[in-house]
């Protein structure tokens, strides 16, 4: 490892400047009243609306806001963005709070959960029925466990240098694929490392486990826990699918590969998803009884994206136009930072992503792909306990030991991009990950079982008051009028959007939902 970084290092050389990321984020929270119940009031009309608003929209919930930046080229401008839509958020909430972390507030039944609403067209009636495909699926109570998103991409004149640098003679398209599935690989690999660094989810209220076979302990009368988890969110409690498990195989060895297993899911009929009935009181309650309703269903650390042309297929615009970013989906919400992540974490993350990328990326048979997966679960259920032992390749690595070999092995790549950006944050972020390794006590997770510890706290009060301290400190910096005028009329303009796409509908929705199944069948493999 540590020869392939030194020849990436020194053939880069003078040409560091090339070495630019571009990144987006997008923060999941739920919107809850002042008491912590979650709030059952619609989606604020003064955010315009969720179908086409490019920065406020909602997730599986009414009542789970998604709030979006742009690309930025830097960490800080992203965060700065991501700064200004909370605070244009908080002027439209009245005295409704965004929760604090992943694991959900006080939660009632399903039917107390309300699906996001997107409007009349084909396109919003089929986010709707989506979402109540995945309630019938997995509960509603599991889809508003909420996340940070970290979207990333290569800037194309570090992908053009790194192209010549290694005389590949693909075409562009396919280069870039080729190298981002190299790199989804060995974040796959090592993806546990961040789970323990950043895992924020040891501990769950519980009305969120209430009726359901679970192996957490009771931390006190209203919370549910494990003494040395990290991300419960990312367990079996959260976005794991066993069907999805047993019955799908996306190895990530190539864009063909990747796009061929979710198409062969979104059209392979599965019984148990077919006896929960397609349509019930002449509604639409499932897109279709397939083990994948869209691609959007693959639960999974990482995914390959673009942003698709209007009408076009997403899987048939990936397959035909390539990998344009990717998407880290294992990050959960900090409760301790106001916007769920901070810039220590971004440097971080693109530090680990430029080590996934310039490191050997061996293909994923079946001994790796159940690495991925038994060290993940080991690491979200017991990655504090002193001495546990993950698998590479076979052979048992203690958690503390691999993780400081692969942070050794991250410190030149760390250096290298504080030298092309011209300050220390990588070097800076890679001590206090290496602080986590020594005192698993701080990390997130050790310091939020301290923090209800110390305090005498259930989850839910612990996370509420963190809640409460973030909502003073963006109400006390409102955004200048000027500011939250250029916000509404964004507003103003999805809502004529979405008036626009109703009004374009020419076919009923049984309809489309009939030609949108009818475009994965080319995708399938054998095909």
């Amino acid at each position: 490892m540590q020869r392939e970084i030194s020849s990436f290092a020194d053939a880069l050389g003078p040409d560091r400047d090339l070495l630019t990321f571009n990144r987006g984020i997008e923060r999941e929270a739920l919107r809850v009243s002042p008491g912590g119940q979650l709030a059952r009031t619609p989606h604020p009309g003064k955010f315009g609306s969720k179908l086409t608003h490019p920065q406020v929209t909602t997730d599986f919930s009414e009542s789970q806001l998604e709030l979006i930046t742009p690309v930025h080229a830097s960490a800080s401008e992203a965060l700065a963005d991501l700064d200004r839509v909370h605070r244009y958020v908080y002027s439209g909430l009245g005295d409704e709070i965004l929760w604090s972390a992943s694991m959900p507030c006080v939660l009632q039944d399903n039917a107390s959960i309300p699906l996001a609403y997107y409007g009349e067209s084909n396109t919003g009636r089929l986010k709707t029925v989506y979402r109540s495909g995945l309630g019938l699926r997995y509960g509603r109570g599991m889809q508003t466990i909420c996340a940070v998103h970290y979207n990333f991409s290569l800037s194309e004149d570090f992908l053009s240098w790194l192209q010549q640098h290694e005389a590949s003679t693909l075409d562009r398209h396919s280069y870039r694929s080729s190298r981002y599935f190299d790199l989804m690989r060995n974040f796959r690999r090592y993806s546990w490392l961040l789970t323990y660094l950043f895992g924020a989810s040891p501990a769950v209220c519980n009305s969120f486990v209430r009726g359901r076979n679970h192996n957490l302990q009771s931390f006190d009368e209203g919370t549910s826990y494990l003494p040395h988890a990290t991300s419960l969110r990312s367990g079996n409690l959260g976005y794991q699918s066993d069907t999805q498990a047993e019955r799908m195989k996306v190895c990530y060895n190539s864009l063909e590969n990747y796009v061929h297993s979710l198409a062969d899911a979104i059209t392979t009929p599965h019984e148990p998803y077919a006896a929960l009935g397609l349509v019930s009181h002449g509604e639409y309650q499932q897109v279709n009884t397939c083990i994948l309703q869209s691609e959007a269903e693959f639960y999974s650390s990482i995914r390959a994206k673009r942003v698709p042309g209007k009408g076009e297929n997403f899987l048939a615009s990936l397959m035909e136009k390539g990998v344009e970013y990717i998407e880290v989906r294992l990050l959960d919400v900090n409760p301790y930072l106001p916007l769920g992540i901070d810039e220590s974490t971004i440097h971080f993350i693109d530090t680990f992503l430029l080590y996934c990328l310039v490191t050997d990326s061996p293909p994923h048979d079946d001994l790796l792909c159940g690495e991925v997966s038994s060290n993940t679960l080991a690491t979200v259920y017991e990655g504090r306990k002193p001495g546990l032992l993950l698998s590479d390749q076979g052979q048992p690595r203690e958690l503390q030991q691999w993780g400081r070999q692969l942070l050794q092995e991250l410190e030149p790549l760390a250096v290298l991009l504080d030298q092309a950006q011209g300050h220390d944050n990588h070097k800076s972020s890679l001590c206090a990950q290496l602080a986590k390794l020594e005192d698993p006590e701080k990390t997130p997770s050790g310091a939020i079982l301290a923090d209800l510890t110390r305090d005498g706290v259930p989850f839910f009060r612990f996370a509420m008051n963190q809640a409460l301290q973030h909502r003073d400190a963006f109400r006390s910096r409102p955004l200048p009028e000027s500011e939250l005028a250029a916000w509404d009329e964004i507003a103003r303009q999805s809502v004529a959007a979405q008036q626009a796409i109703e009004a374009a509908d020419q076919v009923d929705f049984e309809d489309f939902l009939r030609q949108l199944a009818s475009e994965y069948q080319p995708l399938r493999s054998g095909t």
